[in-house]
């Protein structure tokens, strides 16, 4: 296991050479990398155009991991994810021809147009880092991370995703539209080429092994701990919510903190962390109600108002100094 230091620089290696293809939109690149370090899954949602795909590339092109594209459409099969075994008549017997999720680093893009059929797919993977096929259970490769992208504003055509298989993802990533001056240097770097074509690696797959283990090092007090727990317990009685995070958000955010802390050169978490953690790892494990829903009220809102009413640990309550 790494230093805290020299797990920092990997860890910040990645993202300043991921920013050199995703201008402007620091901390989605954090987002991504805190993903990879924390051994989770991302769900990149937003508009067509904004860079999505581009982000799990240069990911992958960054950390030296083997990377894997699959195209979802209606007619994608789960075979056609996870593979099938074919039957050699040279040598009698049935041979496994791995499928695109044998890598390291897969782009599910689009995940919402397969069927749930093929999305279930998915879930053994995500969840316990292999595969099954015809009852022989085929280990996924180390580190392995799933970055599924999906379009927000078409429904035609598209299956949502069901509450189990969101629950998977560590984080929803959004990106948003450049601004003025972004989109003019975005226009200037692909004056001649796009600099994903000549995009080095910086890092290696056992390095980023490395620094998944150092992220367990960093220290959570206690006190932070229980902020984290009392947010997601909150999510679950709050009026707006019929249903509210999992325990997997509660472990989602400790995780990401440290994760977090170890990019910005620290061995320890703050309260600042899970603030800054708390939409993109909680939003979507977060049902609004009905009654909230006709009044416009999205997850996002839920978690805003969690992160307003729940007390950060060390601070005063409001109004203390009039006692």
């Amino acid at each position: 296991m790494q230093s805290t230091d020299q797990a920092h620089q990997v860890a910040q290696s990645i993202v300043e050479n991921i920013k050199k293809i995703i201008i402007g939109k620091d901390s989605a690149v954090e987002l991504a990398v805190v993903t990879l370090l924390c051994q989770g899954h991302a769900l990149i949602e937003d508009v067509p155009g904004v860079g999505k795909t581009m982000l799990a590339r240069s990911l992958a092109r960054s950390t030296g991991c083997t990377f894997r594209r699959i195209q979802f459409t209606p007619d994608l099969l789960p075979s056609d994810i996870t593979g099938v075994s074919i039957y050699n008549q040279q040598s009698g017997e049935f041979e496994f021809k791995p499928g695109p999720i044998l890598s390291q680093l897969v782009l599910a893009d689009e995940i919402n147009r397969a069927t749930p059929k093929t999305q279930s797919a998915l879930l053994e993977s995500m969840d316990e880092q292999q595969v099954t096929v015809e009852g022989i259970t085929h280990l996924l490769p180390a580190p392995f991370t799933v970055m599924a992208t999906q379009n927000p504003i078409e429904y035609e055509g598209t299956f949502p995703l069901p509450e189990a298989q969101l629950d998977r993802f560590l984080t929803t990533i959004r990106l948003g539209y450049p601004s003025i001056e972004q989109e003019l240097a975005i226009v200037s770097s692909q004056e001649q080429a796009h600099p994903i074509d000549s995009l080095e690696e910086v890092v290696t797959a056992e390095q980023i092994l490395d620094v998944q283990q150092s992220v367990r090092s960093v220290y959570v007090d206690d006190l932070i701990r229980e902020y984290i727990v009392t947010l997601v317990d909150r999510s679950r009685t709050h009026p707006d919510a019929a249903l509210g995070s999992s325990p997997r958000g509660s472990l989602a955010l400790f995780r990401g903190a440290q994760a977090l802390a170890l990019i910005r050169g620290r061995d320890f978490a703050l309260p600042d962390d899970v603030k800054e953690l708390a939409e993109p790892m909680l939003s979507h494990r977060i049902i609004v109600s009905p009654a909230g829903r006709m009044r416009g009220v999205q997850s996002s809102d839920v978690v805003a108002a969690l992160v307003e009413e729940v007390p950060v640990p060390g601070a005063q309550p409001a109004g203390w100094f009039k006692r």
